[in-house]
């Protein structure tokens, strides 16, 4: 099988986790896309042009240059049998593109429900009929979360194709998996990781209050890239409170042991699109706190916290009031932290972590819808007599 992977953002590692993914499915992938950054890319793609962060009007004036000369773009790739596009603006690429392959099965991949999207105002109305009408061509619809079919896809009737969840689990192409290190005796100060894209200012302003609420009782390790835009103040409130923690960015998934060896606790609490998205989502940080022994922290009624309320795991949040996660995480002793750890520790690896059969299995099912896909287009041919066998 062929596929080509039309991607928002080809300097997003999970761009190429996901690309692995299908490789070990046994498909070949052609990665074409846009960038954001400067620098080496891990394999070749084909460049679509340059976009930024939080700059629609840009990506939109991109992407209408790309769907211009799209054919000349794609000349050299081989006739995909799918093309998966990841969110609304490559779908609207591979539109395009499927009109030079009809033949192939085109595949929608949705790993987040951007706030554009969401509302009853004009815009957000008209996005959605936008999507519902590229989605006419589409074939089957990715998701990471049930909570985006739950409260997205069916309520707002976006399509009728069906919608497969590809849960954000940790992948690792080779063929053994990464041991995770020896836990450590749990010991003063607990040690609460928040990892990831940091853009939650309420998180920020939360984790600063209760651990100046006990000086010294925790400790906060921050890892990867902070969202200054959305979190100007970062590096001032980290800078002034002796028990926060900032290491920089990080490489995954090399340095996942590591990072997370170093907690107890990984904070999994995310209000940037609160009521929306972040309660929604399954994030990649849930199932690599998890597969590294962390005690993932929830807050009640999202998605998360369901997920982990089916496992009996973690510790939940009643609600997003920082004196309330200040009296749960005070309430904890070390023996019940190092009992929920092992609890973690005990669920199988699989929850956590892509095997090679659920690479085969998704792969598998692409091939499948199209080929009934091409069955009944051969079939609708035939009663139209426009051709014999």
């Amino acid at each position: 099988m062929r596929i080509l992977y039309l991607a928002h953002d080809l300097d997003d590692s999970a761009i190429w986790r996901r690309a692995a993914m299908l490789r070990a499915g046994g498909a070949s992938v052609q990665a074409a896309g846009f960038r954001r950054r400067e620098g080496p890319l891990p394999e070749p793609a084909i460049l679509l042009g340059q976009t930024a962060d939080a700059r629609m009007l840009q990506r939109a004036a991109s992407v209408a240059r790309a769907l211009a000369g799209l054919r000349h773009s794609l000349a050299e790739v081989q006739a995909p049998d799918v093309i998966i596009a990841r969110n609304l603006e490559m779908l609207a690429l591979a539109v395009r593109a499927k009109s030079f392959w009809p033949e192939a099965l085109l595949v929608y991949e949705v790993l987040d429900i951007h706030r554009m999207m969401l509302g009853d105002g004009p815009r957000p109305r008209a996005m959605r009929a936008l999507e519902r009408r590229l989605m006419r061509r589409v074939g089957l619809v990715l998701t990471s979360s049930p909570g985006f079919v739950n409260e997205y896809f069916q309520p707002h009737g976006q399509t009728r194709v069906p919608i497969r969840i590809v849960e954000n689990k940790c992948f690792y192409p080779e063929a053994a998996l990464p041991a995770v290190p020896t836990r450590r005796p749990v010991a003063a100060p607990i040690t609460i990781g928040w990892f990831g894209i940091l853009r939650c200012a309420w998180s920020l302003d939360c984790l600063d209050r209760v651990t100046r609420a006990a000086p010294g009782r925790y400790r906060v390790l921050l890892r990867g890239k902070p969202a200054l835009d959305q979190l100007p103040q970062f590096h001032a409130t980290v800078a002034a409170n002796p028990d926060l923690d900032f290491g920089g960015p990080y490489r995954n998934p090399e340095d996942l042991a590591d990072i997370y060896g170093q907690v107890h606790l990984s904070w999994l609490i995310d209000r940037y699109d609160a009521g929306k998205n972040s309660d929604w989502l399954l994030p990649n940080r849930l199932y690599e706190g998890c597969r590294h022994h962390a005690v993932p922290v929830a807050l009640a009624g999202t998605e998360v916290a369901n997920f982990l309320g089916d496992y009996g795991l973690g510790l939940t949040i009643a609600a997003p009031d920082a004196e309330e996660v200040g009296r749960r995480l005070g309430a904890l002793s070390l023996a019940e932290v190092e009992a929920m750890r092992t609890a973690v520790a005990e669920v199988p690896t699989q929850v956590w972590t892509t095997g090679p059969e659920e690479c085969q299995e998704l792969t598998g099912l692409m091939a499948q819808i199209a080929a009934a896909r091409g069955r009944r287009r051969q079939a609708a041919m035939r009663r139209k007599g426009w051709f014999t066998t």
